[in-house]
């Protein structure tokens, strides 16, 4: 070598990291937070405050269990279904405290995803984001079903007219495909496609509406309350409570829609956990005083007789005798529940673009339209998979098998909650989960508890899925994840 040549030393390679290890890598909190907003060709636009927080989580869960799912769970339990709700919002809200502390600490669009990938490692970030996929892609779907059968009976109400029964439902029960649950999919997208903003002025809209048409049901509802039919009050006993506890555990979700928009509110630390929280209460006072009102008004045997999803026009149409309510109830709920379908619908394209900036699916969910600021590609695909389970599959799958994935995804944010307090108790957090740790604790026992209420055919449907979820992680996830090339994978800081 020449005088004053100098060897060039090649910088030094990353140490392996072991099998076990990758999955195991968290992402720094601090990163994740750096990263909020940021997508592929441009930025989200931070326009939401406290009201549009509040009202979007409101929206993605008002409605989806009383308009859709009271029917089946009432001949579980009787009169005691508004137990029901009881263990149900209890269960939730146990989660509810997680998730304010996390959203208040990790303000961005993944939800339980990021908190998973930040506190327990990829490998169960992965399977969390998976579960959310069945939880809001399908809960989207089973909404899009009950929204079909109030149209329905709309439309008969009205003019008379029934929607031919091969365009009105899916194979199975009666039909060839769900037309009206394709309709408004397409309807929400279209929304999304117009901005967040715009979205959350549509939704502040149908929110208040459908306040205002539940309130209606329970006017007209009381006047026709009967005490016979309180009695007896819990016929299937405890078993009965906890069953339809499980399964009207589908109408709490989208309390966490808020957390979904952490990179477009404009105060997130501030907002977030108020929104989760607020919104949790509010849904709980109506669903409780809609229960209440339905149960008394209508033996709950007759429940299991009406044969329809829209069992709050049947409680109208018996209570009454008359039309004109259930026809009102049934525009309201028509309006309304498309709010159901277009928050939820926002919250998973949210969660799918966090996970496409992390590497864990395709680039194509992080793309951002510089004119609208929103993912246009993302919106599209996931209306479309939406739609086409909304079709195609009946409403009771869909209910069960969101229910599971969505308890899974709960008791890991429960479980999040106490790791991040361990590693990093220097955070900043807007807000913290009183009486810790019983609170973190007690929701994963709650939702531990509401999982093994489902039934065997659930458990085989989720643990297809989780298989599924698997092969997907070890075949594309892990290989193109962005902490895959880092040294380490975890870091504390």
């Amino acid at each position: 070598m020449a005088a004053g040549e100098h060897a060039v030393t090649a910088p030094p390679k990353p140490a392996p990291v072991s099998f076990a290890r990758s999955l195991l890598r968290t992402k720094p909190v601090d990163r994740i937070v750096a990263e909020g907003g940021q997508g592929e060709g441009g930025e989200l636009r931070r326009t939401m405050g406290l009201l549009q927080l509040t009202l979007f989580s409101v929206g993605a869960t008002l409605g989806t269990g009383i308009f859709v799912v009271l029917g089946e769970a009432v001949p579980l339990a009787g009169p005691a279904v508004v137990l029901s709700f009881v263990l149900a919002a209890v269960t939730a809200l146990f989660s509810a405290l997680s998730y304010a502390e996390l959203a208040g600490t990790i303000p961005v669009s993944g939800s339980s995803y990021s908190y998973s990938y930040a506190t327990l490692g990829e490998l169960v970030a992965w399977v969390c984001g998976w579960c959310l996929l069945l939880e809001y892609a399908v809960s989207v779907s089973a909404v899009a079903v009950g929204w079909g059968a109030y149209l329905s009976a709309f439309f008969d109400d009205a003019a008379g007219f029934t929607i031919p029964a091969a365009l009105a439902g899916p194979p199975g029960e009666g039909g060839v495909v769900n037309v009206p649950a394709v309709a408004v999919v397409l309807l929400a997208m279209f929304l999304l496609l117009r901005g967040t903003s715009e979205s959350a002025t549509a939704n502040t809209i149908m929110v208040f509406l459908k306040i205002g048409v539940l309130l209606f049901f329970c006017a007209v509802a009381f006047t026709a309350f009967k005490s016979g039919n309180l009695s007896p009050f819990a016929p299937m006993g405890w078993a009965g409570i906890s069953a339809a506890g499980s399964k009207v555990f589908f109408s709490y979700i989208g309390f966490d829609a808020a957390s979904t928009a952490g990179e477009e509110a404009k105060n997130p630390r501030r907002d977030l956990p108020l929104a989760i929280v607020l919104s949790l209460a509010i849904v709980t006072t109506v669903y409780v005083l809609v229960g209440l009102a339905a149960v008394a008004a209508m033996h709950w045997t007759r429940f299991s007789l009406s044969g329809s999803e829209a069992s709050l026009a049947e409680v109208l149409n018996e209570a009454t005798g008359r039309t004109w309510p259930s026809m009102i109830l049934s525009l309201g709920a028509v309006i309304a529940i498309a709010s159901v379908v277009l928050t939820v619908m926002y919250g998973q394209t949210r969660i799918l673009f966090a996970m496409s900036r992390d590497g864990l699916v395709p680039d194509v969910f992080q793309k951002v339209s510089l004119r609208r600021r929103v993912p246009v590609a993302n919106t599209v695909i996931v209306a479309a998979f939406i739609g086409t389970l909304g079709a195609v599959v009946p409403l009771g799958r869909l209910v069960d098998a969101t229910s599971i994935g969505t308890l899974f995804a709960f008791a890991l944010v429960s479980v999040g909650v106490i790791v991040l307090r361990r590693t990093r108790p220097d955070l900043p957090r807007s807000f913290r989960t009183p009486l810790y740790p019983v609170t973190p604790l007690a929701g994963v026992g709650f939702c531990v508890y509401l999982m093994v209420g489902l039934g065997g055919v659930t458990w085989t449907v989720f643990a297809l899925w989780s298989l599924v979820g698997l092969a997907a992680y070890f075949l594309y996830g892990r290989r193109h994840s962005r902490l895959a090339g880092e040294p380490s994978g975890r870091s504390a800081r």
